[in-house]
């Protein structure tokens, strides 16, 4: 006889008849695939399913009968029981019954009484989970899948339409079985009631656990969340707070609390997520030519077990779409995502909202209500398990860099764990590379000075033209994850003291979130795609005319691509498989690039608008040449020079440029770099070497071994610009003059007229943010100081800054930047200060050919001798300001 007979025998005739109606609307797939080898051969075995529907009874007679387990229609071995199946919810009716989560008492309590019966005998429990219309992976109709699978308990009626539209679709999952007669050991002398009571709670624990991971955590209902926060001690302490501040009776306070909660929570959809996701698969088609996923499976490896994080790269308003879509279609939950609340716009606020976007608004300063509430939201999401997604960078770069890290939702998420850290939380960078932007226009304007246009309904339908457009293939890498509990005990071994209390602030929390954000951004940038828009505008834009012949172009994209194969920035960076010819055809095909014909060889230009658009897309990458690019820079205005300054310079500068493209070294690391780098261009021939490899010599100015440094060169030259521009303001102003703030706004009105006066500069070459950045870092170096006033100090390494500008930067370059520094009026010489180190003139400074420069570094000097001259006579004299 066989398996197929014995079970239709044992199935009534009904049965066996609506199963074969059935058979042809559902596809079953089993996880694992041979569950049988799950089971303890000879020991009976009963089903546990999470509902007591016919078609569920069908489903599990149908996989038990293919993967030859045995039937659920048979009696149970050694009991009373006529099916070795039982559900935890009990539906009141047949079509349109509600259904009820009943613990299945006196059915558990069968089983136990007979086991007691029997005392070498025992029951396998095998938990059967089936979801239908949840297969990962799969794509279907918008329709459909508003009947997929989800966390509502659906009747008769529902759940035929989900196997006629879904059916195909259909998981059954297998747990591993679980020995009654092992529970009934441990429980000890428990009573069969408790005992009973205990199985069914953790039975129900297991199918919530296992839907979650298929479906995702169950927040389908807000209102829960809701209740949660309103009812947590911290906002019900604020709520009274509140009152007590405004004199409002406490009822009104607390519905401002619930209007506020509303403003905020998700109100996660799967249904709205899986048919938005149908709908974004003919949008992404029409607007691009791939979406590509790099290291996603390392990614899916390290997942299991933590809370993850998802913290990418924040360049477009695509970005949020994109990596929810491709998670999705992966069959990995959607995360929540913090969204600002200017995108809470009428019709699409409610979609965003269902698709697990919860808003926030750009500042929380002067609600106290407000930021309890966000924190405590932050909270219960964590605690619940729930993904999430943020941009630590605050908003979209304009300039193609990454953004110095805001680390707001940083501190929330931390705080969150300490108070119940339950499941370790793991933060994924995700680096997200574009060919071409759908707003790359309006950050041009931005950042020439215009307004931030206000998101707005009719903003976004005057948009939708960009649909006409192709933008290209979009890359999503995911770097190396970074674990939260392996950086708290590095911060402080007894990190684990600080949990529990919600208020908890110890000292090493804030420089713990700043090192995590700077980690989360370094793993970004490591996690690089290298696409051919990127190489063509690191080539073309560095030359004075965006402009190159054939030949020169397709030499100069030969060497960055084998640069960066053969000193690979990490192994997670992803460079094009390209090679230049396709790379030029493809920069025409985009329209990023012209050809001109010319009967001595072709050139290759990018017009004025691509030209300034292209430099976005230098930006993304440009961290990846740091190390080509400072050693290029040495030979600008050099035609010889020893390895050990190259080296020696780049420890100086490179504290500055890892602050700007969080480069991932540190100075010993750097300098290695450089010296692979060195090697590197020693081999292609751009460098050469004498004295034992101690002086090397680059070819004259004509050569093409010039060319090809002068270009890469070019793509950093403006950021050491930058930073003389810092370094000429402050001291031509002199100490105790300018403060932090001020002197960003000097820098950014010289950087802007030299970028009017000289050749056309970057956007970003007068980027505000990029100024306090070097600022900060100066102060970090301890370079630069505030005084008690709130102005600014500096020492005598700016000396050798200066000095070394001759390095890099031209004379013409010097002079053009002191000339305008100095072109408002001279402030006066400041009085001898009072505080800070006092060292001695040196020959260096007379040295300098920047007058105005040294002369100010000569008067500071002369002043500093002087006091210090006067402090030998004294005990004690005043101590060096420490550092704000």
């Amino acid at each position: 006889m066989t398996a197929d007979s014995s079970h239709r025998r044992r199935a009534p005739w009904w049965f066996v008849l609506a199963g074969r109606l059935l058979e042809p609307w559902v596809r079953l797939r089993r996880d694992p695939a041979e569950p049988a080898s799950l089971l303890k051969p000879g020991v009976p075995v009963c089903y546990v399913i999470e509902r007591d529907g016919l078609s569920d009874a069908l489903i599990l007679e149908r996989a038990c009968r293919e993967a030859g387990l045995p039937s659920p229609l048979q009696p149970l071995a050694g009991t009373r029981r006529r099916r070795s199946v039982f559900a935890l919810a009990h539906r009141d009716g047949w079509l349109f019954g509600r259904r009820h989560r009943r613990m299945p008492d006196q059915l558990l309590r069968q089983l136990l009484d007979t086991l007691d019966a029997t005392p070498d005998g025992d029951v396998q429990l095998v938990p059967v989970a089936i979801y239908v219309g949840r297969a990962p992976g799969r794509e279907e109709g918008w329709f459909r899948v508003l009947f997929s699978e989800n966390w509502v308990m659906v009747g008769g009626f529902r759940r035929l339409l989900a196997l006629l539209l879904n059916g195909r679709d259909t998981v059954v999952h297998f747990s591993a079985p679980v020995s009654l007669r092992a529970i009934r050991a441990e429980s000890g002398a428990m009573p069969p009631e408790r005992l009973s009571r205990k199985m069914a709670r953790v039975l129900r624990t297991h199918f919530r656990r296992i839907r979650a991971a298929v479906i995702g955590p169950d927040l389908s209902h807000r209102r829960t969340v809701v209740d949660a926060v309103l009812n947590a001690e911290p906002v019900r302490q604020a709520i009274a707070a509140t009152a007590a501040r405004e004199r409002i009776p406490y009822a009104k306070a607390w519905r401002r609390a619930h209007k506020l909660i509303l403003e905020i929570a998700a109100d996660y959809s799967h249904p709205v997520v899986r048919s938005v996701s149908s709908l974004l698969s003919n949008f992404w088609n029409k607007l691009y030519d791939g979406i590509a996923m790099h290291h996603f499976d390392k990614a899916r490896a390290a997942a299991p077990g933590y809370e993850v994080i998802y913290v990418p790269s924040h360049r477009s308003h695509a970005d949020y779409l994109l990596l929810s879509y491709q998670l999705h279609v992966s069959g990995v939950v959607v995360p929540h995502i913090a969204a600002g609340v200017n995108l809470n716009l009428p019709v699409v606020g409610p979609i965003l909202r269902r698709g697990g976007a919860f808003f926030l608004r750009r500042s929380f300063a002067g609600n106290a209500l407000y930021s309890v509430i966000f924190n405590e939201y932050v909270a219960q999401l964590i605690e619940r398990g729930v993904p999430m997604e943020y941009f630590i960078e605050g908003g979209r770069s304009r300039t193609g860099r990454l953004l110095a890290p805001r680390s707001g939702m940083l501190m929330m998420t931390v705080r969150a764990f300490l108070r119940a850290p339950h499941r370790p939380i793991l933060f994924q960078p995700v680096y997200i590379g574009y060919e071409k932007l759908m707003e790359g226009k309006s950050y041009i304007g931005e950042l020439s000075g215009k307004p931030k246009e206000k998101e707005s309904l009719l903003g976004l339908i005057k948009g939708l033209k960009v649909l006409r457009q192709r933008y290209g293939h979009v890359a999503l890498n995911f770097g190396e994850p970074i674990e939260l509990i392996p950086e708290l005990e590095a911060a402080s071994a007894n990190w684990r003291a600080a949990t529990g209390d919600p208020e908890a602030k110890p000292e090493w929390l804030a420089p713990l979130v700043d090192r995590l954000a700077e980690k989360i951004q370094i793993n970004v940038n490591r996690a690089a795609d290298v696409n051919p828009i990127n190489l063509l505008a690191l080539a073309l834009l560095g030359t004075p005319k965006h402009a190159m012949a054939e030949n020169d172009l397709l030499a100069q994209l030969e060497l960055t691509r084998a640069f960066l194969v053969e000193l690979p920035y990490s192994d997670r960076v992803t460079v094009t498989a390209l090679e230049p010819a396709a790379m030029i055809a493809y920069g025409e095909q985009m329209g990023w690039i012209r050809r001109v014909r010319h009967p001595l060889g072709d050139v290759l230009l990018a017009d004025d608008e691509p030209a300034v658009l292209l430099s976005y897309f230098r930006n993304n990458v440009l961290h990846l040449m740091a190390t080509a690019a400072w050693v290029a820079c040495c030979f600008l205005n050099n035609r010889r020079m020893s390895r050990a300054s190259v080296i020696r310079l780049g420890r100086i500068i490179y504290p500055f440029i890892q602050g700007e493209l969080f480069l991932p070294w540190d100075t010993d690391g750097f300098a290695a770099q450089l010296q692979a780098t060195v090697d590197f261009f020693l081999r292609r021939g751009l460098l050469e070497s004498s004295g034992e490899g101690r002086l090397l010599e680059r070819g004259p100015g004509q050569d093409d071994g010039a060319f090809r440094l002068r270009v890469i060169a070019r793509s950093l030259i403006q950021a050491f610009e930058r930073y003389y521009i810092a370094i000429a303001a402050l001291v031509r102003s002199g100490p105790h003059r300018l403060s932090a703030g001020e002197l960003e706004t000097t820098c950014t009105l010289i950087a802007q007229r030299l970028s009017l006066l000289s050749e056309e500069a970057a956007p970003e070459f007068f980027d505000k943010a990029l100024f306090r950045g070097f600022i900060r870092k100066l102060r970090e170096q301890r370079v630069v100081w505030t005084d008690p006033n709130g102005k600014l100090d500096y020492a005598e390494a700016l000396e050798d800054m200066v000095r070394d500008a001759r390095v890099i930067l031209s004379r013409d370059v010097r002079h053009s930047i002191l000339k305008i520094a100095g072109s408002g009026d001279r402030a006066p010489p400041a009085p001898p200060a009072t505080a800070g180190a006092a060292p001695a003139v040196t020959d260096a400074v007379a040295e300098i050919p920047d007058g105005e420069v040294a002369a100010a570094l000569h008067e500071r000097h002369v002043a500093a001798e002087h006091l210090r001259h006067e402090r030998e006579h004294h005990e004690d004299g005043p101590q060096p300001p420490a550092q704000e």
